[in-house]
């Protein structure tokens, strides 16, 4: 029997599967590691020191999320920071680095209870990727992989998310002509039940499907006995047409899959994005976009036809079902964190897409969601503070590639507020005051930031940047004043050679009158 629960939305991860970079190739043909014994595992460093065996024979993937406790090791060989002094392991998706650089490259290679200590190389031994202080020079961890859950992209477009939370039998999965007996809950993201199977569950041929398009194609990736949470993104089904009538889009019909989008995320038109987030459950319109909430001045070749630049497009939307997002107000604390959390990760992958606006956005809604308006724990505290910084430093960047330097200049003033020696909110707000001509400000956090981190590769080559500025800055100034002068001094040349002439004239007149009277 299949068992299946549509998951509460707040856990869902909207991120691609495919990672930037390719991970550390394993030396395959080497024997497995005896406890005390230390090898080389993959091809730029990472090393690898077996202290307890682990149970089974399956490792972690890429995109899984894993749960484990680590303690970081100085070159010198103190302890940074353990997650067994709060008590608590951690939880991540593998591939992001949330950690360390190249360490999820040895987390892949591990069995469920497994532990062991990882030697990063130099090179990428420097520290977290979430602006973590206290990771710097970390160069090794020891790690324990205490389990990790499956994700699976279902239709590989982030629409159905499946989480597979028990394992099943060796047994599927169904095809469209089996019969299946399923349980299943369905609930919003602010946990209200919209639909649940009875105990002893449904049975229903695939092909025909039941409740939702989701359903059907979940249970074709499951085998007997497998328990998932899903999370299913919003559907529309629609027309699109230009104003001559011409039909260029068409989802939701004739068997064409319903359209699936995350609102405020540049995934559809400016236009349609803003109408749908009025739209109800169930409710038909019709949406008559302009050129510059479209497409704009650009030619766009859509499924069935080519959409002429300037055009106003008109669409017919049916809203066939959501998830809304919980009020941070709704939310615990813990829930509130973890919530900031996802949407920072969602911040970054829009951010690597380009999508700089809407990463700023999606940084700005994970602050909301951690603001003061209730206190947190001292230890969730530190995370909050983590939290915020990354999202400002993220924040920043994005502005950086916007040319919004002012707004970057505020982001990174936020950091400084509340870690005076962020190396990477000086660099960044440096570069932001080069671009507004505000060189001594600049040259200002430079040399704060040299102070902190003398060997800071990206500080030291805007250093040098700044003062070519600064060279033609004063070159420009040279030429000002130059020709100041040389204007002043025409000037004032004319103006002395215009009063000897009029002193001349007046004398001249002068003697006129005189000899008049004699």
């Amino acid at each position: 029997m299949v068992e299946f629960s549509m998951a509460n939305a707040e856990a869902f991860i909207d991120e691609d599967d495919e990672l930037e970079e390719e991970p550390g190739e394993e030396i395959e043909s080497a024997p497995p590691l005896n406890v005390g014994e230390e090898r080389e595992i993959s091809s730029n460093g990472l090393k690898k020191k077996l202290i307890k065996r682990g149970h089974g024979w399956e490792t972690p993937e890429f995109g899984d999320e894993v749960t484990v406790h680590y303690v970081g090791i100085l070159l010198d060989g103190t302890k940074s920071v353990s997650t067994r002094d709060k008590g608590e392991p951690v939880t991540f998706k593998l591939g992001q680095e949330k950690v360390a650089a190249g360490l999820d490259c040895g987390i892949v290679t591990m069995r469920k209870g497994e532990t062991a200590l990882f030697t990063l190389p130099l090179e990428t031994g420097s520290g977290s990727t979430e602006s973590d202080s206290s990771l710097n020079m970390v160069v090794q961890f020891e790690v324990e992989l205490v389990s990790w859950i499956t994700m699976v992209d279902v239709c590989k477009d982030g629409g159905i998310i499946k989480k597979i939370m028990e394992k099943g039998e060796l047994i599927g999965p169904p095809g469209d002509l089996d019969e299946v007996l399923v349980r299943y809950v369905a609930r919003l993201l602010d946990g209200v039940t919209v639909a649940e199977t009875p105990e002893h569950g449904v049975e229903f041929y695939v092909k025909d499907g039941h409740f939702c398009q989701a359903l059907p194609k979940a249970i074709k990736t499951m085998k007997k006995g497998e328990k998932v949470n899903l999370i299913v993104q919003p559907q529309f089904r629609y027309t699109a047409k230009l104003e001559d009538g011409t039909l260029f889009e068409k989802r939701g019909f004739d068997g064409v899959d319903a359209l699936k989008f995350i609102t405020d995320e540049e995934q559809v038109v400016a236009g349609l994005d803003q109408a749908v987030i009025t739209m109800k459950k169930g409710e038909r319109a019709i949406v008559t976009v302009k050129p510059d909430y479209g497409f704009g001045n650009t030619e766009v070749k859509r499924d069935l036809a080519m959409v002429p630049p300037c055009s106003t497009i008109i669409f017919e939307v049916e809203l066939l079902e959501f998830t809304k997002e919980k009020d941070p107000g709704e939310m615990n604390n813990h829930e509130r964190i973890q919530v900031a959390q996802r949407k920072k990760e969602e911040g970054n992958l829009l951010f690597k897409d380009g999508k700089y606006q809407s990463a700023v956005k999606k940084y700005e809604k994970a602050i909301d969601c951690i603001n003061e308006d209730e206190p947190f724990e001292d230890d969730d505290q530190k995370i909050v503070k983590s939290l915020k910084v990354a999202c400002w430093l993220n924040g920043a960047a994005a502005c950086l590639k916007r040319n919004y330097f002012q707004e970057a200049i505020k982001q990174c003033s936020k950091v400084l507020k509340v870690e005076s020696c962020n190396v990477k909110a000086l660099y960044r707000r440096a570069q932001a005051f080069m671009e507004t001509a505000d060189l001594h400000l600049a040259e200002m956090d430079i040399k704060k930031a040299l102070e902190i981190d003398p060997q800071n590769r990206e500080v030291k080559l805007i250093q040098k940047t700044l003062k070519q500025l600064q060279a033609e800055s004063n070159m420009r100034d040279a030429k000002l004043y130059a020709t100041m002068f040389a204007r002043l001094s025409n000037e004032n040349s004319s103006a002395a050679k215009r009063l000897k002439v009029e002193e001349t004239e007046s004398k001249n007149e002068e003697n006129v009158g005189e000899i008049n009277i004699g």
